[in-house]
């Protein structure tokens, strides 16, 4: 089997394609891509009325939660999130976009939203959507 035969193989240079094209649309705004990831995440969790904890944040977003956690410090020192003490539980952190995170969350969105529609172009958006949906969420496809 030759390399450009391989779905893994392919997916690895897809992603590491369209990882370069987002990083390069967010590099003006100052965020790397865990950093948007977890802004928007939380700017988005806000809009619907939630304030949710670290553990919450990174099972909607997916990553790790310590990861998760290192991140948040950078994105609380650069202003755009706030951590505050759950009042039912003082151990426990809640998250806030601050005034400036909630201006830069939908810029951000605006500039990964066309690096994506770039990117996918060439597919037609629901062949994109259920081919992703079905990887992302393999028990959901059957």
């Amino acid at each position: 089997m030759q390399p450009g035969e391989s779905p893994g193989f392919l997916l690895w240079h897809a992603t590491l394609r369209w990882q370069r094209s987002v990083a390069a649309a967010l590099a003006p705004l100052g965020l790397t891509h865990v950093q948007f990831v977890l802004l928007a995440c939380t700017w988005w969790m806000n809009e619907q009325g939630e304030h949710p904890n670290q553990q919450a944040l990174a099972r909607q977003a997916g990553t790790d939660v310590k990861m998760t956690s290192q991140v948040l410090r950078t994105l609380e020192q650069k202003d755009l999130i706030a951590r505050e003490v759950d009042p039912a539980d003082t151990r426990a952190k809640r998250l806030r976009v601050t005034g400036s995170g909630a201006e830069l969350a939908p810029r951000a969105m605006a500039a990964v939203e066309e690096a994506d529609a770039a990117f996918f172009g060439p597919v037609p958006l629901g062949d994109a959507l259920t081919l992703l949906g079905r990887l992302a969420h393999p028990a959901d496809a059957s």
